[in-house]
């Protein structure tokens, strides 16, 4: 494999993707040495195939809005490869959605859901709709229409979407109610992070954030560290920052920030239990205002218009927001404050220049297809609980989470070990989801 090569013809067929092509190298680079020890990869083309999508839906979604006006936005889902499984990928309505930002998140959750070592393909999708300011009604009348478009290409064995950004517990609902509706039939594994009740999966909101932090445990006890009064930047305040900050509290640390598109609130003393609960109140809201916090605990919790999580000091950064939220200079201002730890939470939420500058400092960083991990993982675990019409206790699924969490890192470190005895959580993470994904597309043939 020649990765320039195979790069140059990407980007004459995907002009402008810049998102998908950057994923795509990044991998690439990673398992290029490892790739070139299997010739019988090369032989049957495996990268070439991989780095394309098995399909790209392009969809329509018309709604009206409160006031009655005719509202049109663009739906999208894509389906890159069920090598191990149907497809597995959350749902995200953000106004920035296009194809290739799905297609950048559709390529990562492959290697994602390889890692968690369940049946699962990998896709992506969702919308250019924003929710922010949206009435429940407005919400309900886009999902349904959303879904109307996009029912007869998902199923518990073919496509299974979750949420992401913009779509919660409550997105989830009014996308299955429809689904149902035209199905007619109750497919709960048609779709995942449902409510507990009517077949979601205790603790499956705040399993993304959990995962993260049983990650970044192993990472700092790995450096023989611990995680007793460490200082943690978490950016965003959605279902990921808030299972992040709760698993934090639980493991000793202090979360000191949480940001928002606002600007960032900075928490001196640690996040309390009242504030991560207030966290979800926030979400609900739909105002996407982190200086809420600030106003609603004055004294406790200082907001700061403009800036970003990463101008607060800290021993540990989690970007949990969105891709490539971490730039180079904010990754230098990390630095110059002492920053210990990095795990990438968000789907690429560092910038390349954000990855060099921490890795050639020497810092840890771990990236969020392995850090993320956990939402998907727990998606997967529901998928199994709705397929036996069974319920585990909320502490039976945090333990299968803490176990396969385990199991992704030390797949990282098994890949990842460099000469000199350090850990390349990036290259290992690559190769690690790499191999199981181009084995299991080599035995099934040319397809």
């Amino acid at each position: 494999m020649n990765v320039q090569t195979i790069m140059t013809n990407l980007e004459a067929k995907h002009p402008g993707e810049k998102e998908y092509l950057q994923a795509v190298r990044e991998v690439l680079e990673s398992v290029e040495e490892v790739y070139n020890q299997h010739p019988e990869f090369e032989k049957a083309k495996i990268v070439e195939r991989l780095v394309e999508p098995d399909r790209v839906f392009t969809f329509r979604v018309v709604w009206v809005d409160d006031q009655g006006e005719v509202r049109t936005n663009l739906g999208y889902r894509v389906q890159y490869n069920a090598a191990l499984g149907a497809y597995k990928g959350g749902l995200r309505f953000h106004p920035a959605v296009n194809v290739s930002m799905l297609k950048f998140l559709g390529f990562e959750q492959i290697f994602k859901n390889a890692l968690t070592n369940l049946p699962l393909g990998g896709g992506k999708g969702g919308a250019d709709f924003d929710p922010t300011g949206k009435s429940d009604g407005e919400i309900m009348r886009f999902c349904h229409a959303f879904m109307y478009e996009l029912w007869r290409n998902i199923g518990a064995d073919q496509d299974s979407p979750a949420g992401d950004v913009g779509v919660g517990g409550r997105e989830i609902g009014y996308l299955y109610g429809m689904y149902k509706k035209l199905a007619r039939e109750h497919s709960t594994g048609a779709l995942t992070g449902k409510s507990y009740g009517w077949g979601g999966s205790l603790i499956r909101p705040e399993a993304t954030g959990f995962g993260a932090m049983y990650y970044v445990n192993r990472m700092v006890k790995q450096a023989n560290d611990t995680m007793e009064g460490k200082k943690i930047a978490l950016s965003g305040f959605g279902n990921v920052a808030w299972g992040a900050a709760t698993k934090a509290i639980e493991l000793g640390a202090k979360v000191v920030a949480i940001s928002g598109p606002d600007g960032v609130c900075e928490i001196p003393e640690g996040i309390t239990m009242e504030m991560v609960d207030y966290m979800l109140e926030m979400r609900a809201s739909n105002r996407n205002k982190v200086q809420d916090m600030a106003d609603k605990f004055p004294g406790k919790a200082f907001f700061t218009a403009g800036k970003k999580a990463w101008s607060v000091k800290c021993d540990i950064a989690c970007p949990c927001a969105f891709q490539n939220e971490m730039n180079e200079d904010d990754a230098k201002e990390l630095l110059a404050n002492g920053v210990q730890y990095v795990a990438e939470v968000s789907n690429m939420g560092c910038q390349p220049g954000a990855i060099a500058a921490v890795q050639n400092a020497g810092i840890p960083f771990a990236p969020g297809k392995a850090v993320n991990a956990g939402g998907v993982a727990t998606s997967g675990l529901e998928i199994c609980q709705n397929a036996g019409h069974i319920s585990w206790t909320a502490e039976e699924v945090d333990a299968k989470l803490q176990k396969i969490m385990n199991d992704i890192y030390d797949l990282c470190v098994e890949y990842g070990k460099e000469a000199d005895g350090s850990i390349n959580y990036v290259k290992g993470a690559n190769i690690a989801g790499f191999m199981r994904v181009a084995k299991a597309m080599l035995a099934q043939g040319i397809v």
